[in-house]
């Protein structure tokens, strides 16, 4: 039995050493197309979208990328951004139903993540290793899902705008971001950007932020995956502080790619990991 793991891009992740994992890729509209693929100078497209007072959104791969990158494995899991953030859950469904319909011995699985970045990352890696054991299809989607009810997304953003141009939160709230250095820290709830709490500083940022991951139920040992948009300094501060905590966390940090950094904006983080059981993910 062949399998394969796809993604949409925005798991932050655009190739790999594992010849059954695919990445297929999200786009930045604005001024000009950025493609979130392996190439794309991120830095300019983050420069050029803050010179940029015009409109700007994201587009999600079509159920024709879908379906290449499936390929012909015999199984496929696919995981998309949140289903409440972008139109690439519906098109990955869309291209299992088409897959399956074309080889009706052949399945595919798709999974709405209800985040987007690191623990996006976490739960295709969660799905290689199980699909590396040789189990089931049927064992490793119920385990997954099961996986995704214990894994979380936080955020930590100096600025708001783009989240806020494309109606993913309150204008109101994203004025504040980056006045008197103020950054908003929040969390994936039922797969919304939702914020929680307005720090103000960088050393305040970085407290608000590990009392969330340790309220949410971390423990020593787990998994914490941290992407950064030109803000590692930030984001090395936020790994002493957890590793001061839990001095065993595999600790991951990776810059993000095009559409973790369209929406995460300049000096953002997105943060992925392992906790108690959260009621925020609901599986479908």
């Amino acid at each position: 039995m062949s399998y394969k793991v796809v993604s949409d891009s925005s798991c932050n992740i655009l190739t790999g050493e594992n010849p059954c994992f695919a990445s297929v890729p999200m786009k930045i509209i604005a001024q000009q197309e950025y493609v979130d693929a392996p190439g794309l100078d991120v830095a300019q497209m983050v420069e050029d979208l803050k010179n940029h007072k015009g409109k700007s959104g994201s587009s999600c791969p079509n159920v024709g990328e879908w379906l290449d990158a499936f390929g012909d494995a015999d199984v496929v899991f696919g995981t998309t951004i949140s289903d409440a953030l972008s139109g690439s859950y519906s098109a990955a469904c869309h291209a299992a139903e088409t897959y399956m319909e074309e080889h009706p011995e052949r399945k595919v699985y798709i999974l709405d993540s209800m985040a987007t970045g690191p623990e996006q990352a976490m739960l295709n890696d969660r799905l290689l290793q199980l699909l590396e054991s040789g189990q089931e299809p049927e064992a490793v989607w119920e385990q997954i899902r099961d996986y995704q009810n214990h894994t979380y997304t936080l955020f930590c953003l100096e600025s708001l705008n783009n989240l806020a141009r494309n109606g993913r939160v309150n204008p109101a709230v994203a004025k504040l971001a980056g006045v008197l250095g103020i950054r908003v820290c929040g969390e994936a709830k039922n797969g919304e950007v939702t914020p929680v709490h307005k720090a103000r500083g960088p050393k305040k940022a970085t407290q608000t932020l590990a009392d969330m991951i340790r309220e949410r139920g971390f423990r020593d040992g787990g998994v914490l995956r941290v992407a950064h948009c030109f803000a590692k300094e930030q984001a090395l501060a936020l790994r002493d502080a957890i590793l001061a905590q839990f001095p065993n966390a595999r600790f991951l940090l990776e810059p993000t790619t095009a559409l973790c950094s369209y929406y995460a904006e300049l000096g953002g983080l997105i943060i992925g990991f392992e906790g108690d059981y959260n009621t925020h993910n609901h599986n479908r």
